[in-house]
């Protein structure tokens, strides 16, 4: 008489029952998914976007906004011959429009609609800004993603406790939590500091590090009266957004745009001059 079949469950098996059970938390939830990246039953991408869906969730807008110092703005007191070649050169598709300062801003403009400025119909800035949606920092991403699909907006400004704008978020900034960033040898570790230093002597240093935190690591003086970030001063300073590879020095310091995009700046290389390079002027 043949012997029984084992009743022992195949790997399939297996698999397929820890997928159909029910997770009792977050926690087991990405555990089952890891482990069907282990067997082959989701690519690394699917599971890098699973897992960014749930961090989305958990994360507030003040986690990933672009800070006030890093916004690019347009000034309603601007004539469009002189504000248009910014336009053209950030290359943004929406721009806020600020009446005096960042935290008066009246509306946005779509780079689109300077279209009737060059057919020469008549144009008047104010007639053609979008209404401005404001949020506050705490604001989970979840919960923002679902306003931008039900109100067709693209961006938001982010505003602090007191009222005051504190940075800006878009809908391609939410998306990036779940599809992913693109990543190089340059991205930092989630629970690094801002500033690493390597072998070389030089520091990687995030863009939006706190000036104060930076002069304190490295034994600077650089003030934080008007900007608070090392990208903020660094824009200041390059009168533009620099690209990757771009050099700029300031005091005894060498900044090099480590990563950057066409919006904001992100990783910067830090080293402090020689002193031979410190004397020449």
């Amino acid at each position: 008489m043949p012997e029984p079949e084992s009743n022992k469950p195949t790997l399939l098996e297996r698999i397929s029952a820890l997928l159909l059970r029910e997770p009792e938390d977050r926690e087991q939830l990405v555990k089952v998914l890891h482990g069907a990246y282990e067997n082959n039953l989701l690519d690394a991408e699917a599971l890098s976007m699973m897992e960014g869906v749930l961090q989305v969730s958990e994360r507030q807008v003040r986690e990933v906004m672009l800070p006030r110092a890093q916004m690019d703005v347009i000034d309603i007191s601007q004539p469009p011959e002189v504000f248009i070649p910014f336009v053209i050169e950030t290359a943004h598709s929406r721009f806020p429009v600020v009446e005096g300062d960042k935290d008066n801003i009246i509306g946005i403009l779509l780079a689109k609609d300077l279209l009737r400025y060059y057919a020469g119909e008549e144009f008047d800035v104010r007639d053609m800004l979008r209404p401005v949606v404001f949020v506050p920092e705490s604001k989970r991403l979840n919960v923002l993603l679902r306003e931008f699909r039900s109100n067709h907006n693209h961006i938001a400004l982010v505003v602090d406790e007191y009222g005051g704008v504190s940075g800006m978020v878009t809908i391609e900034d939410v998306l990036e939590q779940i599809v992913g960033d693109i990543e190089d040898e340059y991205d930092f570790n989630a629970e690094q500091d801002n500033i690493i230093a390597d072998d070389a002597g030089h520091y990687r240093v995030k863009a939006d590090t706190e000036i104060a935190d930076f002069n304190a690591a490295l034994g600077a003086h650089f003030s934080d009266e008007d900007y608070d970030t090392v990208g903020g001063l660094v824009l200041e300073a390059a009168g533009k957004l620099p690209g990757c590879g771009d050099r700029l020095d300031l005091g005894v310091f060498t900044f090099t745009v480590l990563r950057a995009d066409s919006r904001r700046l992100y990783t910067l290389q830090v080293e402090r001059k020689k002193p031979e390079e410190q004397d020449a002027r």
